[in-house]
């Protein structure tokens, strides 16, 4: 049984919340501050944090930069805020997803699994991928750079198995969406493009000129063909 971590102050919010996941098979613990949210986390190390931005005690950006610190925990944003750079913030420090309040708790459950199968996800022959200096492990969910170690989280990890799975593919996002949450959600494909920066932040040396992850312009991404 997968425990969620919900981080909300909203108390009718954070019950409803709760009691479809509860529902849903899940044990879920709830926070209504951002620093007791941090602390609990850290005691019982959830499989995955539903996390508000806007929270008492200490804000859901810096809760977020915490635990993506401590690990590549799943984590899905929960924000009334509208403004896309609020959002876009969030991801590049490396939330999986975001829901934008009001919310259906059945979309918001359904999100869950979504970044729970994908962390989950069963490997298929090949078991790896390699491209010059860069290998990927899907069985071990280890990727390297000329022999270095490079920390993705689970969505970093699928954007990448997917692209470097059939190098020269020009990937649309929401091909690249259905690829790493198994559902393309209509209007959350621009979130590839934060997925994709901070992909380019770990692997490229320069990431304003990058040589694994090519943008094709006005189509999506594509992995260069003869790395290295």
């Amino acid at each position: 049984m997968a425990t969620i971590l919900i981080i909300e102050d909203e108390i009718d919010l954070a019950r409803v919340a709760s009691s479809y996941l509860e529902k849903a098979g899940y044990q879920v613990m709830t926070a209504g501050r951002g620093d007791a949210g941090l602390s609990m986390f850290r005691q019982i190390r959830p499989d995955l944090v539903l996390l508000d931005l806007n929270l008492p005690g200490m804000d859901g950006l810096d809760v977020a930069r915490e635990i993506r610190r401590a690990g590549d925990i799943p984590i899905i944003m929960v924000t009334a805020r509208v403004e896309e750079t609020d959002r876009l913030i969030g991801l590049e420090l490396g939330a999986d997803d975001y829901i934008t309040k009001p919310y259906s708790p059945r979309e918001m459950v359904a999100r869950v699994r979504a970044v729970l199968r994908r962390v989950d996800r069963p490997t298929t022959a090949p078991v790896h991928y390699q491209e010059g200096d860069l290998m990927v492990a899907l069985d071990t969910h280890q990727v390297t750079l000329a022999g270095r170690s490079i920390d993705l989280t689970p969505t970093e990890f699928n954007l990448l198995t997917a692209l470097i799975s059939q190098p020269g593919r020009v990937f649309t996002r929401l091909q690249l969406l259905e690829a790493v949450e198994g559902t393309a959600y209509e209007g959350y494909e621009r979130t590839i493009d934060a997925h994709i920066k901070n992909l380019r932040a770990k692997l490229e040396e320069n990431p304003r000129e990058p040589q694994y992850v090519e943008t094709v312009f006005g189509v999506g991404y594509r992995f260069r063909k003869g790395t290295g």
